[in-house]
């Protein structure tokens, strides 16, 4: 599996070398480009060709409106390009994202970010590496020390634009010593497993976001879980990491919280 994120991930870079075509998905800020859907094609092409009978949920192949069918049996879930904007602008926070479930588990996460050649990956019991260093993350418990990061929402409805100011502003005031934001969920998370950051909020994202990474961060010793408590449901589109339980609580505890359609 790191030989095809490798190998997606050289498409990527070559492509970001070039004149990109660009379109949307109905929203002038929800972009895709051929890229992205050749790369995915090709993903799941070797994946299948090794894989046979592994099901498979990505990104670009997914129908709008029409949930993900996502069961316990093995299951690649894959974002050709998580960062899509952010590859457009040539902002280097691009992410080639691949996770195994099984039985609704993860097993293998890998995470590439191709412009900076750094390969995150994880398997279940194994522990979480970057390139070829192993990754812990920085335990902190206290929201007053934290570096959060977050996103801004990719569909921009008014609900969900204002509740992600909200929750931003709660942080801010909590107070956290700052929230960043790299452009990609994926990176996000993995900045946290490397412990660069300390947590991470989501609301809006789609489990080909996170699927890869959150096994990363587990890996590295950090927690996931529902912004409302519990373990995490992937198809939610919601989520809470932190380098520690007890931060993950407290961020959690300052959010508004939203119920959104399930992947």
């Amino acid at each position: 599996m790191v030989g095809i994120a490798l190998e997606a991930g050289e498409v990527v870079r070559k492509a970001s070398e070039t004149d990109l075509t660009v379109e949307d998905k109905g929203c002038s800020t929800d972009l895709v480009t051929e890229t992205d859907k050749k790369v995915e094609e090709m993903i799941i092409a070797k994946l299948r060709g090794k894989y046979p009978n592994s099901r498979f949920i990505g990104e670009e192949s997914a129908v709008p409106g029409q949930q993900s069918e996502f069961t316990g049996k093995p299951t690649f879930i894959i974002d050709p390009i998580d960062g899509t904007t952010n590859f457009v602008h040539g902002f280097p926070y691009v992410s080639v994202c691949i996770g195994l479930y099984i039985n609704k588990t993860a097993e293998i996460g890998i995470v590439y970010q191709p412009l900076l050649d750094k390969m995150y990956k994880a398997k279940r019991g194994g522990g979480a590496f970057c390139n070829k260093k192993k990754l812990k993350v920085s335990g902190v418990k206290d929201i007053k020390k934290a570096l959060i990061f977050t996103e801004y929402p990719q569909i921009r409805n008014p609900i969900e634009v204002e509740t992600s100011q909200k929750n931003k502003e709660a942080l801010v005031r909590a107070p956290v010593h700052g929230l960043r934001t790299l452009g990609s969920a994926a990176a996000d998370i993995c900045a946290v497993a490397e412990g660069i950051g300390d947590g991470y909020f989501g609301y809006g994202l789609h489990c080909w976001d996170m699927a890869a990474a959150v096994l990363v961060l587990q890996e590295a010793g950090g927690v996931i879980m529902d912004p409302e408590g519990g373990p995490l449901d992937l198809m939610s589109r919601r989520v809470v990491t932190a380098s520690s339980e007890t931060l993950a609580n407290s961020i959690r505890s300052v959010l508004i919280h939203l119920q959104l359609t399930r992947d």
